[in-house]
């Protein structure tokens, strides 16, 4: 492999949910944890299914089976914690995965104008074509035009 080509890829992290391998950006990963029990309460965020806590952390546990795969991940093998953007702050959230995860380096497609939103690009590996999630799309959130910065929450509170 040449320089040139080596410097095109990007690193991800496979993961699995059922019998569908997904992927995300090694760099929005914070870390893979054993699953630990779900603290449950009303609420009404339909993605959200509970919290773990974690290294002081309360962190939203979202089971995306759903929109991925078609039905809920009740078996799980770990907790992918990955990085959500809410706009001016960055927090974790709880992947139930149901499989191994694996490492790779490979060279990303952007997502097309038909993709689902929760679908940031694909990638092949050991012949598979693979889709690269979009965390901020998949999980629960402000959708983009609400966002607010500190800024603008600061003036409001002011008038």
């Amino acid at each position: 492999m040449t320089v040139a080509a080596e410097l095109d890829l990007q690193a991800f992290v496979l993961l699995r949910l059922g019998d569908r391998r997904f992927a995300l950006a090694a760099n929005h990963i914070a870390e893979l944890v054993a699953p630990s029990r779900i603290f449950r309460f009303p609420h009404r965020t339909p993605k959200v299914e509970g919290v773990i806590l974690r290294r002081g952390r309360i962190i939203p546990v979202c089971d995306v089976g759903n929109i991925l795969i078609g039905k809920g991940i009740l078996a799980r093998r770990f907790y992918l914690l990955a990085v959500r953007d809410y706009g001016f702050q960055k927090e974790w959230v709880a992947i139930p995965v149901t499989g191994e995860c694996e490492l790779i380096n490979a060279e990303v497609t952007p997502a097309g104008e038909h993709d689902a939103p929760h679908v940031a690009g694909w990638l092949s590996h050991n012949g598979e074509v693979i889709e690269v999630l979009n965390m901020d799309a998949l999980t629960p959130g402000p959708a983009p035009a609400t966002m607010r910065t500190p800024t603008a929450v600061l003036a409001e509170s002011l008038t």
